[in-house]
């Protein structure tokens, strides 16, 4: 008798492609095998006061870092390549609409492959000096000390072309390059990087280094940044140097130092930076911050951080964290973090 097989339009076979679905969906893999969902949460509650525009209190979604949700992937291409993608949406978890950027899926867009070579990646992606800034800091871009409240803070780059080089001796190089895109003209917003990383035991140490023109390609802004961590195992400390150059004259400079000790589940953060304008208004800035998570878990940690910004001559810094750029020049968080 020949075997039976169910309609897909039948109400059994409707159960069955309902049965098939249920067993691949938890994490997909099951069914992809290459293909990963993850995430995270990160949902804070943020006092903020120091100037007449501050909030008050305020449930915040990205202290410590942005909430996301995303999809990865890689493919085995034989002979030591693989081909891999990601696709990053950012989440407020506090009002579930997208942040930071507003774009459905404006954390990362990549697509690339990687091998004996070197990595090359293409698309939407965090810049170097991005990547650069967050292995110095202390609290690696996020909580109430944030670098990115008085430094750079463009941290992506669309049309993106990444190279990055095997590591050769604990040095790892790394070029990108950012096509502007602007009609009519090859130098418009285009954006040139590179970044030369060395670690070795407890030594690291950045050079990196972003340039990218306006619209008319009249003038370039350039940032170049250099930092070093050593870690004697009690604590870790932290050095960075920032030089930004404008042509519309707005240069200046930023030292960051800051240490960070990890004790068990606890990991204790402290960082003080120094903004110095060079330009004729002198609209200097520091920033002092402290910060403490407690992990319960692998993935989950509770965080509690203060940071205060001093500003000269009617600078206009504010204390933020990794997502939310600040209402006042103090903040104060209590939260938690959840990844997946």
């Amino acid at each position: 008798m020949a075997a039976r097989h169910a309609c897909p339009t039948s109400p059994r076979g409707k159960r069955m492609r309902k049965l098939l679905l249920l067993g691949c969906w938890p994490g997909l893999a099951a069914c992809q095998g290459n293909v990963t969902i993850y995430g995270s949460l990160d949902l804070g509650l943020v006092y903020e006061w120091g100037t007449p525009a501050a909030t008050g209190w305020n449930v915040q979604s990205g202290v410590q870092a942005g909430s996301r949700l995303g999809f990865r992937g890689t493919e085995d291409l034989g002979s030591g390549w693989s081909a891999m993608f990601v696709i990053e949406s950012g989440i407020a978890g506090d009002t579930g609409a997208n942040r930071p950027t507003g774009i459905a899926y404006g954390r990362q867009t990549l697509v690339g492959v990687a091998g004996p070579g070197g990595t090359l990646k293409l698309g939407r992606q965090f810049n170097l000096l991005t990547y650069a800034l967050n292995d110095i800091d202390p609290f690696e871009g996020g909580h109430e000390g944030a670098y990115s409240n008085i430094m750079f803070s463009d941290y992506r780059t669309n049309n993106g072309v990444y190279y990055t080089s095997p590591p050769l001796a604990g040095v790892t190089v790394g070029l990108a390059y950012g096509a502007g895109e602007v009609p009519g003209s090859t130098r418009g917003r285009r954006e040139l990087g590179y970044a030369v990383q060395y670690s070795r035991g407890p030594l690291f140490a950045v050079l990196a280094q972003r340039n990218l023109n306006n619209l008319a390609a009249t003038s370039t802004q350039r940032v170049t940044f250099g930092g070093a961590t050593w870690d004697c195992g009690l604590f870790k400390g932290a050095l960075g140097y920032a030089v930004n150059r404008d042509g519309a004259l707005l240069d200046s400079s930023d030292l960051l130092v800051g240490a960070s000790s990890v004790r068990g589940a606890d990991t204790y953060m402290v960082s003080w930076i120094r903004h110095r304008d060079s330009s004729r208004l002198h609209q200097h800035a520091s920033q002092a911050a402290l910060g403490y998570m407690h992990a319960v878990s692998r993935r989950t940690n509770f965080y509690t951080s203060y940071g205060r910004v001093s500003n000269d001559n009617g600078a206009p810094f504010t204390a933020g964290n990794a997502i939310e750029t600040g209402s006042g020049t103090r903040g104060l968080a209590l939260g938690m973090y959840h990844k997946f």
